[in-house]
């Protein structure tokens, strides 16, 4: 199949599932065109059978807000026209399946299928704004095929818009391949000297994401336990999250790693995830971590119930219950047996439901089951 992908190339989770997918479909075989204002994050070297089609914004002094959807649509029409694409593909709702829907139109007769993944805040956050919650509801029903990263996050949709619209679930996959506890460790042993133990979490930074909570976790636990705290990634929060290291007078035991493209190596130098997340329709991060056999502390919104097992790959708490996520940490490290095992299933679970190569086909036949829908 000749296949255009849209998604936000920004530092986040629907990025990089998108950027992922297009990389496995690539791999088996598909031609893959990313339509986009930039680059996304992880699209990074030359990768066989995948192009790259920047939507380019023009300023005018008549328009003080650049015109996004309609020049993605435009691009996407260009794109279909002239590389013959069989389908297109978007992430996040807004403004992607309404361009994708505007492109459709434009073609006219000659017109493209496409269908959308919903990613979360697209439905639970932005999406209910009286300004957009119209052109959401919209853009969903027109989409030719419609997928949801969790069984939570379909039933939020249908709840929220009152859609009756088939919505197909596909969870977010891993490369378990790829994301595999290095045996050896470099980093481990510059961040630990003294063999402290390593509490990690990664996100964006959005106030839903609850780092501070993450850092009064991480607080409590090193009363009890010798650790310290990774935190990778950036955005509004962080400021916040730095002064709050400071006031507790623990910053030498915080390291701030900024955005990093390749995680393995820090996964690996870990030992406990920590996710207590306000909203989180799937959580990609903490499969990621699952994958590098780490246990993963987290909080019991959205998808998260349906990737982790409590008891077993992990724990899950009520958001804001940090004496109760530090109590779960503080037993898992320091019972090494109760560790191994919970380590261990951790990466059975993410090897036996969310490998790349048993979600990838999903969207394969997904793709074939659209397109033959309008033909």
């Amino acid at each position: 199949m000749n296949i255009g992908i849209t998604c936000y190339p920004t530092y986040g989770g629907s990025g990089i599932v998108a950027t992922e997918l297009g990389k496995a479909l690539a791999k088996r075989g598909h031609k893959v065109h990313f339509i986009s204002y930039a680059l996304p994050t992880r699209l990074d070297g030359f990768i066989e059978n995948v192009y790259f089609h920047e939507v380019e914004m023009s300023n005018y002094p008549l328009f003080d807000f650049p015109l996004y959807t309609v020049a993605l649509a435009s691009k996407m029409v260009d794109v279909v026209k002239y590389e013959k694409l069989d389908i297109l593909h978007v992430h996040y709702a807004i403004p992607h399946a309404t361009s994708a829907f505007l492109a459709q139109q434009i073609l006219g007769d000659n017109g493209i299928p496409f269908t959308t993944t919903l990613h979360g805040t697209d439905i639970t956050l932005v999406g209910l704004e009286p300004s957009y919650l119209y052109a959401v509801k919209f853009s969903i029903e027109k989409s030719n095929g419609v997928t949801a990263v969790s069984r939570h996050l379909k039933e939020k949709t249908l709840s929220n818009y009152g859609i009756t619209k088939d919505i197909e679930v596909i969870p977010n996959f891993v490369d378990t391949k790829k994301y595999k506890k290095a045996e050896a460790c470099k980093f481990r042993e510059q961040i630990s000297p003294n063999n402290e133990k390593i509490l990690m979490h990664i996100s964006n930074f959005r106030k839903v994401k609850r780092v501070p909570d993450t850092v009064r976790i991480f607080n409590e636990v090193r009363k009890e336990v010798p650790c310290r705290l990774v935190l990778v990634g950036d955005g509004p929060d962080r400021s916040n999250t730095e002064q709050l290291c400071r006031e507790l007078g623990i910053c030498k035991d915080v390291i701030f790693l900024g955005k990093q493209s390749e995680l393995v190596e820090i996964y690996s130098a870990s030992d406990i995830f920590l996710m207590p997340s306000q909203s989180e329709s799937f959580g990609l991060s903490a499969l990621e971590a699952m994958s590098c056999s780490l246990p993963v502390i987290s909080s019991s919104v959205g998808g998260l119930p349906e990737l982790q097992v409590h008891g077993e790959t992990g724990y899950i708490a009520e958001i804001g219950d940090i004496d109760r996520m530090a109590r779960y940490t503080i037993d898992l490290l320091r019972d090494e047996n109760k560790y191994r095992i919970f380590s261990e299933a951790a990466r059975r679970r993410a090897v036996e439901n969310f490998d790349v190569d048993s979600i990838v086909p999903l969207y394969e036949k997904h793709y074939e089951e659209t397109m033959e829908a309008v033909t």
